[in-house]
């Protein structure tokens, strides 16, 4: 995935079909970061050059158009050939609540990679997925209201018993997490919370994908994988056989969707949303069915700067 720098998808496949990603691999982990730096200046690109269709125009032609994905469990994906998730659902009651507002909603699923650039390019509406707010993304979009926790925590081995409830038996393990994603960027967070104890990380090893980082944590490579909350809360409740839910490892994070800067309209509409489905109930309904839990702290306003996430996120 490198179109901007993705949420991380988390499908745990059979381990044998993939194969290890090391510190060996250095030099194509550090292009493969190239390649994503020149992604994100595409879609900063893009967005300097393209004319949006805010709420207005939106009206004027009758339909809202949204990109989504469709394998990024348990936000977005396909079951025997039919979407499923958190956001299969929720895009009904999108669609009732525009109707009411005199328009239509039509989705548009592509894979991921693209995704983002295509709406920074004005080629769709939105994107209506499961995207993590980053300070990079806020220079090309703001942020409807977050559905849901992005914060950092990790999976270990469930019976591994050296790491504990207690950050500092994370003293000197080996970590693994994707390259070039949210993630790595906010690594420096645990370090931080590591010397607080006294001692660093172990050896850090980046991954093409997650279920890569899975697999090796698994068969003893690693001793524990960092990733958003939701992703490793699906993990364990598909593989709880296998793996097992850690501690919180950052501040604050955010799940939200993506609206083009000049669209403020947009983003207006889409926080009246927000609080629709949140007042009624919806919200927090869908959230306990597919994320695990509800998440009644978010943020309630849009993230619109990297000043305004970092005070939310405590990262300041």
């Amino acid at each position: 995935m490198v179109d901007c720098e993705h949420g991380q998808p988390n499908t745990v496949d059979d381990w044998s079909t993939h194969m290890m990603y090391s510190s060996k691999d250095s030099m194509a982990a550090k292009s493969r970061g190239l390649v994503r730096k020149i992604a994100l200046a595409g879609c900063l690109l893009s967005a300097s050059l393209t004319a949006y269709a805010d709420l207005s125009d939106i009206k004027s032609k009758g339909t809202m158009t949204v990109a989504t994905e469709d394998d990024y469990a348990p936000f977005n994906y396909i079951v025997d050939g039919k979407p499923e998730g958190f956001h299969k659902e929720l895009l009904e009651d999108l669609k009732t609540y525009a109707k009411e507002q005199g328009f239509d909603v039509k989705q548009e699923i592509l894979p991921w990679t693209g995704l983002l650039a295509a709406v920074s390019s004005g080629q769709y509406d939105m994107a209506f997925t499961g995207a993590l707010v980053t300070d990079d993304r806020l220079r090309v979009f703001n942020f409807a209201p977050p559905f849901a926790s992005a914060q950092h925590f990790f999976a270990k081995r469930k019976d591994d018993s050296s790491i504990t409830d207690e950050m500092k038996s994370l003293c000197g393990k080996t970590v693994g997490l994707q390259a070039g994603s949210a993630l790595l960027a906010r690594l420096p967070e645990l370090k931080a919370m590591l010397e607080k104890e006294g001692c660093a990380t172990g050896d850090v090893v980046e991954y093409q994908s997650y279920p890569e980082a899975y697999a090796d944590l698994a068969n003893g490579r690693l001793d524990y994988v960092i990733n958003a909350l939701i992703s490793i809360n699906d993990l364990v409740k598909t593989r709880g056989d296998t793996f097992a839910k850690g501690f919180a490892v950052s501040g604050d994070g955010f799940a939200a969707w993506p609206v083009p800067k000049k669209s403020p309209e947009l983003l207006e509409f889409l926080t009246g949303f927000m609080n629709h489905v949140r007042d009624n109930g919806r919200l927090a309904e869908l959230q306990t069915k597919w994320f695990g839990e509800a998440f009644p702290a978010m943020p309630k306003t849009p993230i619109s700067s990297v000043e305004q996430f970092h005070e939310l996120a405590g990262m300041k």
